[in-house]
Protein backbone atom coordinates (compact mmCIF):
# COMPACT_ATOMS: atom_id res chain seq x y z
CA UNK A 1 0.00 0.00 0.00
CA UNK A 2 1.51 3.36 -1.40
CA UNK A 3 2.27 5.70 1.97
CA UNK A 4 0.07 9.23 1.69
CA UNK A 5 2.53 11.71 1.75
CA UNK A 6 1.52 14.92 3.60
CA UNK A 7 3.36 18.28 4.30
CA UNK A 8 2.94 20.16 7.48
CA UNK A 9 1.67 23.86 6.70
CA UNK A 10 4.05 26.55 7.55
CA UNK A 11 3.59 29.89 9.11
CA UNK A 12 3.23 32.49 6.81
CA UNK A 13 6.20 35.55 8.23
CA UNK A 14 5.02 39.36 6.74
CA UNK A 15 7.41 42.13 7.22
CA UNK A 16 5.84 45.21 7.14
CA UNK A 17 9.17 46.58 5.75
CA UNK A 18 9.46 45.03 2.80
CA UNK A 19 13.17 45.12 2.52
CA UNK A 20 14.64 41.88 2.67
CA UNK A 21 16.95 43.36 5.43
CA UNK A 22 15.01 45.44 7.21
CA UNK A 23 14.78 45.07 11.19
CA UNK A 24 11.27 43.18 10.83
CA UNK A 25 12.39 40.83 7.62
CA UNK A 26 15.36 39.68 10.24
CA UNK A 27 13.08 39.30 13.20
CA UNK A 28 10.85 37.26 11.26
CA UNK A 29 13.59 35.05 9.56
CA UNK A 30 15.19 34.58 12.98
CA UNK A 31 11.54 32.89 14.29
CA UNK A 32 12.15 29.65 12.00
CA UNK A 33 14.65 29.13 14.79
CA UNK A 34 12.45 29.01 17.62
CA UNK A 35 9.87 27.25 16.32
CA UNK A 36 9.74 23.34 14.61
CA UNK A 37 6.83 24.34 12.07
CA UNK A 38 8.40 25.68 8.65
CA UNK A 39 8.51 29.04 8.22
CA UNK A 40 8.10 31.38 4.56
CA UNK A 41 7.69 34.97 3.82
CA UNK A 42 4.58 36.19 1.71
CA UNK A 43 4.74 37.89 -1.39
CA UNK A 44 6.65 40.98 -1.61
CA UNK A 45 3.89 43.36 -0.15
CA UNK A 46 5.60 45.94 -2.45
CA UNK A 47 4.71 43.69 -5.52
CA UNK A 48 1.27 44.03 -4.99
CA UNK A 49 -0.75 46.95 -7.23
CA UNK A 50 -2.40 49.88 -5.13
CA UNK A 51 -5.63 48.54 -3.43
CA UNK A 52 -9.07 50.32 -5.30
CA UNK A 53 -12.44 48.33 -4.47
CA UNK A 54 -13.35 48.33 -8.24
CA UNK A 55 -10.10 46.65 -8.92
CA UNK A 56 -10.94 43.51 -6.83
CA UNK A 57 -12.39 41.66 -9.26
CA UNK A 58 -10.97 38.90 -11.77
CA UNK A 59 -8.83 38.96 -13.73
CA UNK A 60 -6.82 39.70 -10.46
CA UNK A 61 -3.18 40.28 -10.82
CA UNK A 62 -0.82 38.13 -10.25
CA UNK A 63 0.86 39.33 -6.92
CA UNK A 64 -2.17 39.70 -5.59
CA UNK A 65 -3.43 36.22 -6.04
CA UNK A 66 -0.38 34.70 -4.91
CA UNK A 67 -0.87 36.91 -1.75
CA UNK A 68 -4.22 35.47 -1.08
CA UNK A 69 -2.39 31.93 -2.00
CA UNK A 70 0.45 32.40 0.49
CA UNK A 71 -2.53 33.02 3.48
CA UNK A 72 -4.63 30.65 1.91
CA UNK A 73 -1.88 27.95 2.29
CA UNK A 74 -0.74 29.09 5.85
CA UNK A 75 -1.58 27.32 8.94
CA UNK A 76 -1.14 30.67 11.10
CA UNK A 77 0.47 34.27 9.97
CA UNK A 78 3.13 36.12 11.76
CA UNK A 79 3.07 39.75 10.81
CA UNK A 80 6.05 42.20 12.43
CA UNK A 81 5.78 45.49 11.69
CA UNK A 82 7.49 48.90 12.61
CA UNK A 83 5.49 52.32 12.57
CA UNK A 84 5.31 54.46 10.15
CA UNK A 85 4.15 58.13 11.06
CA UNK A 86 2.97 56.42 14.00
CA UNK A 87 0.58 53.85 12.36
CA UNK A 88 0.89 51.22 10.00
CA UNK A 89 3.21 51.53 6.94
CA UNK A 90 1.05 52.00 3.89
CA UNK A 91 2.57 49.06 1.54
CA UNK A 92 1.04 46.64 4.72
CA UNK A 93 -2.07 48.44 4.85
CA UNK A 94 -2.34 48.11 1.23
CA UNK A 95 -1.56 44.57 1.27
CA UNK A 96 -4.43 44.03 4.20
CA UNK A 97 -7.04 45.94 1.90
CA UNK A 98 -6.54 43.02 -0.73
CA UNK A 99 -7.33 39.98 1.17
CA UNK A 100 -10.99 42.14 2.20
CA UNK A 101 -13.21 40.33 -0.18
CA UNK A 102 -11.56 36.65 -0.48
CA UNK A 103 -12.56 35.24 2.84
CA UNK A 104 -9.01 33.89 3.30
CA UNK A 105 -7.99 35.89 6.00
CA UNK A 106 -11.12 34.74 8.19
CA UNK A 107 -10.31 32.98 11.25
CA UNK A 108 -6.66 32.60 10.89
CA UNK A 109 -4.90 32.58 13.59
CA UNK A 110 -2.05 35.52 13.75
CA UNK A 111 0.26 36.73 15.82
CA UNK A 112 0.44 40.64 15.69
CA UNK A 113 4.23 41.83 16.49
CA UNK A 114 5.63 45.56 16.25
CA UNK A 115 9.48 45.79 15.99
CA UNK A 116 10.36 48.99 16.87
CA UNK A 117 13.66 51.45 17.90
CA UNK A 118 12.60 51.90 21.60
CA UNK A 119 9.57 52.24 23.45
CA UNK A 120 7.13 53.56 23.12
CA UNK A 121 6.83 53.42 19.35
CA UNK A 122 4.93 51.07 17.80
CA UNK A 123 1.61 51.45 20.11
CA UNK A 124 -0.53 52.86 17.29
CA UNK A 125 0.56 51.10 14.40
CA UNK A 126 0.39 47.60 16.70
CA UNK A 127 -3.50 49.15 17.63
CA UNK A 128 -3.66 49.61 14.01
CA UNK A 129 -2.65 46.37 12.72
CA UNK A 130 -5.17 44.70 15.48
CA UNK A 131 -8.42 47.13 13.88
CA UNK A 132 -7.17 45.65 10.45
CA UNK A 133 -7.16 41.98 11.66
CA UNK A 134 -10.05 42.44 13.59
CA UNK A 135 -12.04 44.32 10.08
CA UNK A 136 -10.39 40.89 8.80
CA UNK A 137 -11.97 38.55 11.04
CA UNK A 138 -8.75 37.05 12.09
CA UNK A 139 -8.16 35.37 15.10
CA UNK A 140 -5.59 37.16 17.13
CA UNK A 141 -3.50 34.64 19.57
CA UNK A 142 -0.64 37.12 20.78
CA UNK A 143 0.18 40.83 19.90
CA UNK A 144 3.53 41.65 21.41
CA UNK A 145 5.33 44.71 21.21
CA UNK A 146 9.30 44.37 20.33
CA UNK A 147 11.98 46.77 20.52
CA UNK A 148 15.22 46.51 18.16
CA UNK A 149 17.40 47.93 21.99
CA UNK A 150 16.20 44.92 23.21
CA UNK A 151 17.08 42.02 20.85
CA UNK A 152 20.47 40.88 19.70
CA UNK A 153 20.95 38.59 16.57
CA UNK A 154 23.86 36.09 16.66
CA UNK A 155 26.07 36.01 13.96
CA UNK A 156 23.57 32.84 12.28
CA UNK A 157 20.30 35.53 12.17
CA UNK A 158 19.08 33.82 15.56
CA UNK A 159 17.50 35.65 18.79
CA UNK A 160 20.24 35.80 21.66
CA UNK A 161 18.84 34.52 24.63
CA UNK A 162 16.53 36.96 26.71
CA UNK A 163 13.24 38.14 27.63
CA UNK A 164 12.57 39.15 23.94
CA UNK A 165 13.36 35.66 22.60
CA UNK A 166 11.40 34.13 25.58
CA UNK A 167 8.44 35.90 24.85
CA UNK A 168 8.42 35.36 21.25
CA UNK A 169 8.99 31.45 21.46
CA UNK A 170 5.63 31.12 24.07
CA UNK A 171 3.69 33.42 21.54
CA UNK A 172 4.31 30.95 18.76
CA UNK A 173 3.48 28.36 21.19
CA UNK A 174 0.19 29.64 20.95
CA UNK A 175 0.06 29.33 17.87
CA UNK A 176 -1.43 25.95 15.93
Amino acid sequence: MPTKRTSVEPYLTVSGSPHPDSANSRLLASLATLTSTPVRSATPLDSLPIFQPARDQSPWPEPVINWRKDWAGAKAVIISTPAYLDNLPGVLKNALDWLTTSGVATGKPVLALTFCPHPPRGEHALQSLLWSLQALDCRVVAQLPCFQNEVAFDEGGGILPGDTREMLTEALRLLP
